[in-house]
């Protein structure tokens, strides 16, 4: 007993960020998250019973504004490389939070429509300037643990957000619900000061060896540097990160079909949906900075792949097991599902920040995250319909197809993984005599 305070403070000493910048970023990511949250929590009545649109034209306009973010990723994260990445997130998140400003004016489904795409490419601008800075701005032995910090704190921000759209909710007033996105706009504000008030990240533009023991990132190129061939062209790139999004369709399983199957195949209790939440939220809270320790190279990144696929697999036999047994067991099978799936999430979580900060160019994150994100929309966006099919549809065959998939894209990272190493080997280390400050060789311990 003497032991325990010890231990537990050692516990909740490993949720506080280390240093002073990841303590900055964190704090960014909650007010985030906690202003989307709280407008999130209640979009459905405000779309619905405000703008007064059906629930198939909400997944319309969704839809719709999808597809645009998907053609403008590549060509902004080019934009962030040009710009920067610290004012393309500041006007990002301004942009963002004045959005929402606009929502309580907005009748119909043009209007909606209209919105959702000029919100979409928004939320593209902030979204690729943040992924860009972060990687920049951090020296390179800081930026796996800073970003199971991040991680955690979105998912915080999110539950606060919750919090607060669940009170507003509960009065069942439409006029609260229609100005609720104020709220959410001044949140915005507030983050959007405080992005303009973080540390830049550093420039070099001399052709000699720096000697700082920090990984920082171009913000530009200097005349006369050895340009690398473009995204576009790294294969292994593309590839992994396509077969990232392949693996992210855990958040399918996770918030869309395991759900579905509790309430129509099996039968438990539909109140067991809240815990299936509030257990992955916790789990989200509290875990990803146990859960990314020790990796540190594209092996241990690989490592938790398999491991995400492991957690994958097992929860597509557990939750298919819960088809035919009493409602407690299938509580219990599928409680277990949905946590298994969660580990699924966290250890894909930790190796997506390993090649992101390994395989991306550090001269081109900007370009790199925008040609990143166009494969992963490519290897996720058919989950939904796909996965909901073969669960509902297929039965026990449905659901060792999901679980082989998950499979096949964790085989297909491993070889696609090495050849993005490679590529960075030759093209990401040396140019002109120089490398990135600080930093290891790719994949090196």
């Amino acid at each position: 007993m003497t032991h325990m305070p010890s231990r537990l403070g050692g516990f909740f000493g490993r949720l506080i960020p280390p240093t002073p910048l990841s303590r900055q970023l964190a704090v960014q990511s909650l007010l985030f998250a906690t202003g989307a949250g709280t407008f999130n929590t209640g979009s459905a009545v405000f779309f619905t019973q405000v703008v007064g649109l059906s629930a198939a034209k909400v997944g319309l306009g969704m839809t719709i504004a999808g597809v645009v973010a998907f053609l403008v990723a590549y060509p902004l994260g080019k934009l962030v490389d040009r710009i920067g990445s610290k004012p393309m997130w500041a006007l990002g998140a301004f942009l963002g939070a004045m959005m929402f400003a606009v929502w309580p004016w907005l009748h119909g489904f043009s209007q909606y429509v209209a919105m959702s795409i000029v919100f979409e490419v928004v939320n593209n601008i902030g979204q690729a300037g943040y992924s860009a800075y972060v990687l920049n701005v951090l020296p390179e032995r800081e930026r796996i643990e800073t970003q199971a910090h991040l991680y955690s704190a979105l998912n915080l921000g999110f539950t606060i957000g919750a919090v607060i759209g669940g009170v507003a909710l509960a009065f069942d007033n439409l006029t609260l619900i229609r100005w609720l996105p104020l709220l959410t706009t001044a949140i915005g504000l507030v983050n959007a000061v405080r992005i303009t008030r973080l540390p830049s990240p550093p420039r070099r533009a001399t052709t000699h060896p720096v000697a700082e023991p920090r990984a920082e990132a171009l913000e530009s190129i200097s005349a006369g540097t050895p340009q690398a061939p473009g995204a576009m062209r790294n294969k292994g790139w593309l590839a992994t990160s396509f077969f990232t999004g392949v693996l992210w369709t855990n958040q399918t399983l996770l918030n869309v079909v395991i759900p579905l199957w509790l309430v129509q195949r099996t039968d438990a209790p539909h109140w067991i949906l809240a815990w299936l939440f509030g257990t992955n939220t916790v789990l989200c809270v509290f875990l990803p900075q146990f859960t990314s320790r020790g990796v540190a190279t594209i092996g241990d990144a690989l490592r938790r792949v398999r491991w995400s696929s492991a957690f994958f697999v097992l929860s597509c036999l557990i939750t298919m097991a819960s088809h035919s047994v009493a409602a407690f067991w299938a509580a219990l099978l599928v409680w277990l599902g949905h946590v298994a799936v969660t580990g699924a999430e966290l250890a894909v979580g930790s190796g997506t920040w390993v090649f992101q900060a390994k395989l991306m160019d550090p001269q081109h994150r900007g370009e790199y995250g925008g040609a990143g994100e166009v494969a992963r929309t490519l290897g996720q966006w058919w989950a939904p319909a796909a996965y909901t099919w073969l669960a509902m549809e297929r039965g026990d065959v449905g659901w060792l197809v999901i679980a082989l998939i998950s499979v096949l894209a964790a085989v297909g990272m491993h070889p696609s993984a090495r050849t993005a190493e490679r590529f960075a080997q030759r093209h990401f280390e040396v140019r002109g005599g120089r490398s990135e400050p600080g930093s290891e060789a790719v994949g090196a311990v």
